[in-house]
């Protein structure tokens, strides 16, 4: 009887110090930093968008640039909206500016005043809330809004999604963004 006690005693500790050694290689295994980024030379982060990217302005597109894109890559998505919509102080809705998708992963910037004949390979854009293709620029009704412009890594190319919403885009990224990287610009009405 004592030499199995003591069997299931040496098992126990075995189990434990297997689990604790365990869990400590797994600790020790460091996940690395979201190398993706995103900027443009039109603006810097949390800065002043330029009026001339506004409807203020020639409601043109601001140049955009990425790098780290990780190697398995097959596709880009890049949405920019407005959380602050209508009102910073009271939003009630995030306002959707532009919806591009299938950007090639070899691609690693955008011009400014990009036409759509001009995206880069096999890009497609999905519609705004203006119920249109394109790039539609800040435009807020009343005090500062933030413009945060979104760029995920896909491990999958998407099918023609017929000029998708942001939502209906968003379903068809869900389970495939390697990962993703954020610049936020401000705007307000002169």
């Amino acid at each position: 009887m004592r030499s199995v006690k003591r069997l299931g005693l040496i098992a126990l500790f075995v189990t434990v110090f297997s689990a604790n050694y365990a869990h400590n290689a797994m600790a020790d295994q460091r996940i690395p930093p979201m190398s993706m980024s995103l900027k443009s030379a039109d603006f810097v982060h949390q800065g002043e968008i330029p009026q001339q990217f506004t409807c203020q302005g020639d409601d043109s597109s601001p140049a955009l640039s990425w790098s780290g894109v990780p190697a398995p890559t097959k596709s880009l998505v890049l949405i920019v909206d407005d959380p602050d919509a209508p009102d910073p102080s009271h939003p009630k809705m995030t306002w959707v500016h532009w919806v591009l998708y299938n950007i090639p992963p070899t691609i690693s910037e955008l011009p400014q005043a990009v036409a759509a004949s001009n995206l880069p390979g096999w890009t497609r854009q999905g519609k705004n809330d203006w119920k249109r293709t394109g790039y539609g620029g800040p435009c807020p009704p009343i005090g500062r809004h933030r413009y945060f412009h979104k760029l995920y890594a896909l491990d999958i190319e998407l099918p023609d999604l017929n000029q998708p919403t942001k939502a209906q885009l968003e379903a068809a990224m869900k389970g495939h963004i390697l990962e993703q990287a954020e610049l936020i610009g401000t705007y307000k009405k002169q």
